[in-house]
């Protein structure tokens, strides 16, 4: 710059061609001494800056600094003077308006023709906009990573291109795990093609709002979602990609089932006590015919009896109608008694060995008078052969009688009843067999519930309460045995299979009973020895039958009337085996064993106990395993059994 030799005009005319390339610069170029004096100021410092050359050449570069930018200067003419320079830094200036606005400096040394450094040039460059758009990126980057929702990206390949926070929470995936990848990892096995085809639906250009799917999450669970996706556009206007808002719907959607199954409880509970309404309607108005028909044939009978004077033939014709529908209104009076005993669990078992074929032979005798004045043939074959049982006689009588009747009145005139009876599998079965009108398919599951009949309405072809057989299928659990129904179908007739428990041949011995050999009553009497059983029922007659079975084979036997008395001797007594009735007053045998439960070891809370008891439902027997006991046997139970359940809780084989 100390040059005074006058440019030649080829100079000259480089410099001129330089200056005004400078002077149409889009960019600030601006040169100064190493005092930081500005020596030129270009069109485009003018316009970015706002002064003129004429306002900035000969003053201080200091005039553009920024406040709390003003240190930058001398700094940056430091290192000009030491040879360096300054490449696209980015900070703040000043305009002569005092607007801040952002800049990229670049500045570097000027040297002389000796190659000292004898000034600066810089070229400024205003990055306002840019800086300004990368604020709104940043805040938008911001708003995104920090959303509740998981907010996806990806190109028009589907390959993810941004992941947030919430995507890494809902999904489980880390974005480095995903970003680069098809979207479709995000698609339930089998529906991959669900999600790629709504994903061409989005860069077709049409958005698709609040769409309800299921997608996957890294561990492979399952979670409902609510997508939202949008086409994204480059500033042409081409959709180059897809946005996807994804929110969990997960609770929103177990409550709607919550609330679905609620409802659907709802409308059932609603039905079934409709549907129990009516049948009560219906069995009250049944009763009363039921009830009613018989009288009316007794009560006319006797008028004409008492206000005539009959021969012998209608004498004997009136007292037999008098008996046999006095009978028939003492038989639904009976069940009627018996189901309400049933229900309250008062049904009491007068249990003992007996030949089942004597009690189905007495209950065909007693159903033969109504078969023969009804024209159907009953025809037995019961073998000759004994069969025994451990049950209540008089009740398994009703249970065949209401089997046998309700064959005979299903059974047209002309038609015949089958009674069979086989020993099989440890089981007595009777089979009752009858060429009636047979059982409807859809009403074969309902067979057995009480006050149910395949016709309910006034003009049914045949009486009865709907609980005969309810009856039956009750009696036959109590005595630990089980009735099935089974028939092809309407007009071809009705099968009932009666299953019990057979009894073992020691069985009359088990209750006192002559004829039992000694040799028997030795041998399971050395399987208890030893072992003491503390059993406790409220019935006098139950509770001594149970301690004869058990003393008679070595066992020494506690016995307790009550669940009080139970826990009471169980402390003092130390028993081996706890064995229990459940119907007690007062407090009943799931009171007891969890009293016994809450014991220490040392006080025999962990005595292994056994549910003896009348209750033979299933439901009964789930409800005694949890509540502590480890068997349940339901009454009347065998000996043998009986035995071989204490051994086992006893930790010894029996036999």
């Amino acid at each position: 710059m100390n040059d005074s030799r006058p440019p030649s005009s080829s100079e000259a005319e480089i410099r001129a061609r330089l200056a005004a390339i400078i002077d149409s610069a889009d960019d600030a170029i601006i040169s100064k001494d190493l005092n930081g004096i500005v020596e030129s100021w270009n069109r485009g410092a003018e316009r970015i800056l706002g002064y003129t050359a004429e306002e900035m050449v000969g003053r201080p570069i200091a005039v553009i600094a920024a406040p709390g930018h003003e240190a930058e200067m001398p700094r940056i003419l430091d290192t000009i003077r030491r040879g360096g320079r300054v490449d696209h830094f980015e900070t703040k200036r000043r305009r002569k308006d005092g607007t801040v606005i952002d800049v990229a400096l670049t500045v570097s040394p000027v040297r002389d023709a000796n190659g000292r450094v004898v000034g600066a040039s810089k070229v400024l460059r205003d990055i306002t906009e840019r800086k300004a758009l990368e604020l709104d990126r940043a805040a938008l980057a911001a708003i995104v990573h920090s959303c509740d929702e998981a907010i996806v990206s990806t190109d028009e390949r589907g390959l993810v291109r941004s992941w947030n926070a919430a995507a890494e929470r809902l999904f489980g995936y880390r974005s480095d795990e995903v970003l680069g990848r098809h979207v479709s990892l995000l698609a339930p096995s089998g529906r991959e093609d669900d999600l790629t085809n709504r994903l061409a639906i989005a860069l077709g250009g049409e958005p698709l709002d609040h769409v309800e799917t299921v997608r996957r999450r890294k561990d492979g669970s399952l979670v409902d979602v609510s997508v939202t996706i949008s086409p994204v556009c480059d500033p042409a206007g081409r959709i180059v990609g897809a946005s996807k808002i994804l929110r969990d719907i997960s609770d929103r959607k177990r409550a709607e089932a919550d609330r679905a199954a609620l409802l659907e409880r709802e409308r059932v509970a609603r039905r079934d006590a409709e549907q129990a309404s009516r049948l009560k309607d219906e069995f009250l108005a049944t009763l009363s015919h039921e009830l009613r028909t018989p009288l009316s044939a007794i009560l006319g009978w006797t008028h004409l009896l008492r206000t005539t004077t009959p021969d012998r033939e209608s004498l004997a014709k009136g007292l037999e109608i008098v008996e046999r529908n006095a009978r028939v209104q003492a038989s639904i009076v009976e069940d009627l008694l018996g189901m309400s005993r049933i229900l309250a669990g008062r049904m009491r078992l007068e249990v003992r060995p007996i030949d089942l074929v004597g009690v189905v032979a007495a209950a065909i005798d007693t159903a033969a008078p109504g078969a023969l004045a009804k024209g159907v043939a009953l025809r037995p074959d019961l073998g000759s052969t004994p069969l025994r049982v451990l049950g209540d006689a008089e009740r398994l009588q009703q249970v065949f009688w209401n089997v046998l009747s309700n064959a005979v009145k299903f059974t047209p005139r002309g038609g015949r009843v089958d009674v069979r009876m086989t020993a099989a599998d440890s089981n007595v079965e009777v089979v009752v067999s009858d060429t009636g009108q047979g059982i409807p398919i859809d009403f074969l599951p309902h067979v057995f519930e009480r006050f149910r009949q395949a016709e309910a309405s006034p003009s049914r072809r045949h009486g009865g309460l709907g609980i005969g057989l309810a009856i039956v299928k009750q009696l036959v659990e109590l005595h630990g045995g089980s009735v099935s129904a089974e028939s092809p179908g309407p007009d071809l007739g009705a099968t009932i299979v009666v299953r019990l428990p057979e009894a073992i041949d020691g069985g009359a011995a088990a209750f006192g009973m002559a004829g039992a050999p000694e040799s028997f009553r030795g041998a399971e009497a050395a399987s208890l020895r030893g072992i003491r059983v503390l059993v406790v029922d409220d019935e006098p007659d139950s509770l001594s039958l149970t301690s004869r079975l058990l003393n008679d084979r070595g066992a020494s036997v506690l016995e307790a009337s009550s669940a009080e008395e139970g826990l009471s001797k169980l402390r003092t007594g130390r028993p081996d085996v706890l064995v229990s009735d459940i119907a007690m007053p007062g407090d009943d045998g799931y009171v007891l064993i969890r009293e016994v439960r809450r014991l220490g070891p040392e006080s025999g809370g962990r005595t292994p106990a056994l549910a003896l008891t009348a209750f033979a439902g299933e439901e009964s027997r789930r409800r005694a395993l949890s509540e502590g006991y480890a068997r349940h046997l339901a009454k009347p139970v065998e000996a043998a059994t009986l035995v071989a359940a204490v051994a086992d809780l006893a930790g010894r084989p029996a036999g």
